[in-house]
């Protein structure tokens, strides 16, 4: 077995394990695609012979190439959302494959994929590395250029953002949750009866004017209004997860991970008495996202 086929077939022996990688780090499958590629043909230059974790080798490499695109990603000016009338779904953007994307989102988590784009990429790439796959931070601090205790703190900063800080008890926390997961299931299922118990005879539902069809803003009054509009929108719910919307429990809707609507809601006696439809890109950027524990 000639040098060459002998490197290939230890590189493919890491491939998935680096997509993974790169995939968490950029949350977008064609560009992690673009990073393993590039890691193979720095491996393909370069002499590894002093080489002895080289599956280490190749997850720095792609870290590095990693932290690269993201900073360029964070140089360039952000491409407003199509105003085109999506309701809660998008387009996926060019050289995407959004079945693929939504797999790779759906085993991750599409609200933490949403909440690591809050990140720097400095913060990204220490608690991708150390909390997601076990890295030191002696080995991520070379990475991010810096020092092991700087590193250690970029990775925990990102954590208290990932995790975020609850605005409401512990109790009341964890009812909203039991009536948002009630809703996404009661909207994926057709259940128009059972979103009805959901929400408050009164119940407003306010759409920011990216948000709909007209590019006007909307406001819906009455629980059954506003249930019959939540079914017309249940076919973009599998892109739906619950997470934290400033602190208290809502709805990111992220196709393949990528933000589209937020869904805030508030709550009296266990129903929901008003919710807003969020995809104004502006609105989206100002708002404080979070992951739900558990």
């Amino acid at each position: 077995m000639n040098d060459e086929k002998f490197l290939v077939q230890r590189f493919e022996t890491y491939r998935t394990h680096l997509r993974g990688v790169a995939f968490r780090l950029l949350g977008s499958a064609s560009e992690a695609d673009d990073a393993v590629q590039e890691a193979w043909l720095r491996l393909s230059r370069s002499d590894i012979s002093a080489v002895k974790n080289l599956g280490g080798w190749l997850t720095t490499v792609v870290a590095h190439v990693c932290l690269d695109m993201l900073r360029l990603r964070k140089s360039r000016r952000e491409e407003p959302l199509p105003a085109d009338g999506r309701h809660w779904a998008t387009r996926p953007a060019r050289g995407r494959d959004p079945e693929q994307e939504a797999i790779l989102a759906e085993s991750i988590g599409i609200a933490l994929l949403v909440v690591l784009e809050t990140l720097t990429p400095a913060e990204r790439i220490a608690f991708v590395l150390h909390d997601m796959f076990d890295l030191p931070f002696e080995e991520i601090a070379p990475i991010v250029g810096r020092s092991s205790m700087a590193a250690r703190q970029l990775a925990s900063r990102a954590r208290r953002r990932v995790r975020g800080a609850p605005t409401v008890p512990n109790a009341d926390l964890t009812r909203q949750r039991q009536v948002i997961e009630s809703f996404l299931a009661a909207s994926r299922t057709g259940d128009f009866d059972a979103l009805i118990t959901l929400l408050d005879p009164d119940v407003v539902l306010h759409a920011d004017r990216a948000a709909t069809p007209s590019r006007r803003p909307v406001e819906l009054r009455g629980a059954t209004t506003v249930a019959r509009q939540a079914l017309a929108y249940g076919r973009n719910v599998q892109f739906a997860q619950p997470a934290l919307i400033n602190g208290a429990v809502g709805i990111l809707v992220a196709p393949g991970g990528h933000l589209s609507i937020v869904l805030g809601f508030k709550f009296k006696d266990g129903r929901i008495v008003e919710f807003n439809v969020i995809a104004d890109p502006a609105r989206l950027g100002a708002l404080s996202l979070a992951v739900l524990e558990g």
